[in-house]
């Protein structure tokens, strides 16, 4: 499964590179129960062609049919969608909600051609930027890595952009197979690494399966900023390699299966061994996942994708 807002962006330069002036519209804010977080994105030809998403249904709808009507003709405006505002008021969205959005009406040319590859590249992971939008202009740049998000001025909006939330998979098992399904319905990118014989016969479908060891494909580059490594295998040889290169990487989660004991077996030998700091040993989920009394290989990969989901939006455990 591609991450939705690389198709966005890769169907606005499909579009452009076509000579096609295209609306590009981007989830600021929301209030009440949004469908859509900050940073969401949906991209229209003007017709009825459109790829990604705001709301879920409604606000795409109302979006589409505004453009019939002629509307959004600035380089760059915001809208509002279900508050009590005139132009709004008929749009109420299912869940209460209101979102805020910036549409940007864009000419095919070089400049935005060029901008739309470097977005391009940030959502593969080269490097995360933060998109300037003046609103009074419609100018625009991509500023250097960030952690912004969402960040509106009166004349201007600072959006982040990155890459889609990797799932690794150090070695495949019941589990890991089971963590693939979870992590691919919540839109992540998933990646699959082993080498081991007994595993060949073993297709995931939707997953970028790699025939090496995952300590190999992490020391060539396999982990960004929105990577979470998870070694689910009790394959010392898997694991424990998974783990000593995962460290040294940006990777938000790295974690890996087995009991309290098992856990504290590994974090001796890992130091012992393999030479991690006591900080290093406390970037490592061990045991891995939220303690859910989890049983079954689906059980303990919800488990583990609630936990990766918690760290992703930085949420302490005492905060569930």
């Amino acid at each position: 499964m591609q991450h939705l807002d690389l198709q966005v962006i890769d169907q606005a330069l499909q579009w452009a590179q076509a000579g096609q002036t295209i609306w590009l519209c981007t989830v600021l804010s929301t209030y009440g129960s949004a469908p859509r977080s900050p940073g969401a994105m949906l991209v229209s030809n003007g017709g009825v062609a459109y790829v990604g998403s705001l709301s879920g249904g409604c606000v795409e709808e109302e979006f589409l049919q505004s453009l019939w009507r002629g509307e959004f003709r600035q380089v760059a405006q915001v809208a509002r969608y279900g508050d009590g505002q005139a132009e709004s008021r008929r749009l109420r969205l299912p869940c209460g909600g209101v979102l805020v959005v910036l549409v940007e009406r864009r000419e095919p040319n070089d400049l935005w051609l060029a901008h739309l590859q470097v977005l391009r590249a940030a959502l593969l992971g080269q490097q995360r930027v933060t998109r300037k939008v003046g609103l009074a202009t419609g100018d625009f740049e991509a500023q250097g890595d960030s952690r912004v998000a969402v960040q509106m001025s009166e004349d201007a909006v600072h959006i982040g952009i990155g890459p889609a939330l990797r799932v690794l998979l150090a070695g495949l098992s019941p589990v890991a197979e089971a963590c693939a399904a979870i992590a691919r319905t919540l839109g992540c990118e998933v990646v699959a690494c082993d080498p081991r014989e007994e595993m060949a016969h073993v297709h995931l479908e939707g997953v970028r399966m790699h025939r090496v060891l995952p300590s190999l494909y992490i020391a060539e580059g396999g982990c960004h900023a929105a990577t979470a490594v998870v070694a689910l295998t009790h394959d010392p040889k898997i694991d424990d390699l998974a783990l000593l290169e995962a460290v040294n990487t940006p990777a938000f989660y790295i974690g890996a299966m087995g009991s309290a004991a098992t856990s504290a077996k590994r974090a001796e030998r890992l130091r012992r061994i393999g030479g991690l700091s006591q900080a290093q040993i406390e970037r490592l989920h061990m045991p891995i996942g939220l303690d859910l009394g989890s049983k079954s290989p689906a059980e303990i990969a919800l488990a583990v994708m609630a936990d990766v989901l918690r760290v992703y939006r930085g949420k302490a455990r005492d905060a569930l």
